[in-house]
């Protein structure tokens, strides 16, 4: 028996909740239900996370956290619940499943059966930004090892799990050879202890095209935080049932599962709404707390009832359903086919009572870290590069020398075109001319140079090599 939170949420998240448990006990899922309440009574009541302490305490003890669709009050201040909960429980996995449901929900892609495993909590959404200069703003890009390896292995998992024969990833690691390159790197190293499943990786923009144009060559994907967001959308509506798709989060120690769809106050109390997206959300629950054979039955039987053409309003088309009900004879459809396989639409099968294998993060041996050098970012107003670059030597010191300097990554000096247009930020990089080794206090003493020529220095990297290896981007044209 496994104790989770529940929280019916706000509008149609009553409704939906009560007809998904309804579905999830009646199969026989083994499980004891908390509730809390989440949402905009508790906005309104002065609590700007629309969560109450006790209620955190509740889903931090639980573990597992089953979320009906919630309103956030409209003006300022108010947190988003989702963004809070997922960042709050290092929920660092969302997984979205889309599958089309052909000749009964309307879509160009009538074979569609993918899933998006995106990573949750860093790269460009970890939020850290700065402006910089008059003209130039920057977004920290953070890739951690940690990260890669978590989402990587659990899309391999997932899809061990699952049954499914293929994890492709996605990046952009052809121009972020650092960030995205480790981002591939891990997915390599992983995919080798998986050999039963096939592994492949594309670059995210013909990768993108080819997923809105044949979606049916993918299976599981695999990609950083952005990439994931934007993609999981497109492959949501291009399914053409966006109102029926589940999500999960997926962190170490909780996880939270929901449907993808807002609260629709309006349809509230009316009997109307569609309890597919949660109910969808239940299944992957069900799959994650290894009662498998449960989610098994939960997902044929909705398969089925899709099948039958017993659809709610949001679906429902002439010539296409037989049959339009509401939440409760929904939910009683999906009860009666327990037991049932559809016909027409793909049947499910998941290995049994097998719950996904996802070790903590082990920390690697520290590798070997030497500093070659600084990059001094400088607010500069002029154009020329060769003027800044003799007004630059002369904060040099002996053995670290100006070796190059770009503007928005293209290498303006040496050599640079005069075409190029540049802004007022510039990235001005020092090495030691020969192998001779430099320490922290000879940046100081660079940046204390740069003080005294008046130089506006706005932020600086060190260049390292990690066993012997240069870990730091050149400048486009090198």
């Amino acid at each position: 028996m496994t104790k989770i939170t529940v929280a019916k949420g706000d509008g149609i998240g009553p409704e939906i909740m009560d007809a998904t448990l309804d579905i999830i006990l009646t199969a026989g899922a083994k499980i004891e239900i908390e509730e809390i309440a989440v949402g905009e009574k508790v906005y309104l009541a002065g609590n700007t996370s629309g969560i109450a302490p006790e209620a955190w305490d509740t889903i931090r003890r639980n573990k597992i956290f089953l979320k009906a669709p919630i309103t956030t009050p409209q003006g300022g201040g108010y947190k988003s619940l989702n963004v809070t909960t997922r960042k709050f429980l290092g929920l660092y996995s969302n997984v979205r499943p889309c599958m089309s449901l052909h000749p009964f929900v309307s879509t160009k892609h009538p074979v569609m059966d993918l899933v998006i495993v995106r990573e949750n909590e860093e790269d460009l959404y970890a939020g850290i930004e700065h402006q910089q200069t008059d003209e130039v703003v920057q977004c920290l890009k953070l890739i951690s090892r940690p990260g890669c390896e978590k989402i990587v292995r659990y899309a391999f998992e997932y899809a061990r799990q699952q049954g499914r024969k293929k994890v492709t990833c996605f990046t952009k690691d052809n121009i972020m050879k650092q960030s995205d390159g480790l981002f591939h790197q891990v997915f390599d190293e992983i995919a080798k202890e998986y050999p039963e499943i096939e592994n492949e990786h594309w670059i995210i923009d013909i990768g993108a095209a080819k997923l809105a144009d044949t979606p049916e060559i993918f299976d599981v994907l695999v990609m950083p935080n952005l990439y994931g967001d934007v993609l999981s959308d497109v492959a949501a509506q291009i399914t053409g049932s966006v109102g029926l798709a589940g999500s999960a989060n997926i962190g170490e120690e909780c996880a939270m599962f929901e449907a993808i769809h807002g609260s629709a106050p309006r349809r509230a109390g009316q009997n109307a709404a569609n309890p597919s997206g949660l109910l969808q959300g239940a299944v992957m629950m069900l799959n994650h707390i290894g009662q498998t054979d449960i989610a098994e039955k939960v997902q044929n039987a909705w398969l089925k009832t899709i099948e039958d053409g017993i659809h709610t309003y949001d679906i429902f088309k002439e010539g296409t359903s037989r049959q339009q009900v509401g939440t409760k004879e929904f939910a009683k459809a999906v009860i009666a086919n327990l037991g049932s396989k559809p016909s027409v639409l793909k049947s499910v099968s998941y290995a049994k009572d097998t719950p996904l294998n996802l070790p903590k993060y082990q920390r690697k041996p520290s590798a070997q870290k030497e500093l070659v050098g600084v990059d001094v970012f400088v607010h500069w107003a002029g154009t020329d590069a060769n003027e800044l670059a003799s007004i630059l030597r002369k904060t040099e010191r002996p053995g670290l020398n100006l070796t190059m300097i770009t503007n928005r990554g293209i290498k303006v000096y040496p050599d640079g075109f005069k075409e190029t247009f540049c802004t007022d930020h510039w990235r001005c990089r020092f090495k030691p001319a020969d192998d001779s080794v430099i320490t922290k206090k000879d940046i100081i003493d660079l940046l204390s140079n740069a003080v005294a020529e008046n130089i506006d220095t706005i932020k600086t990297e060190n260049l390292y090599s990690f066993n012997g290896k240069a870990a730091y981007s050149l400048g486009q044209g090198q």
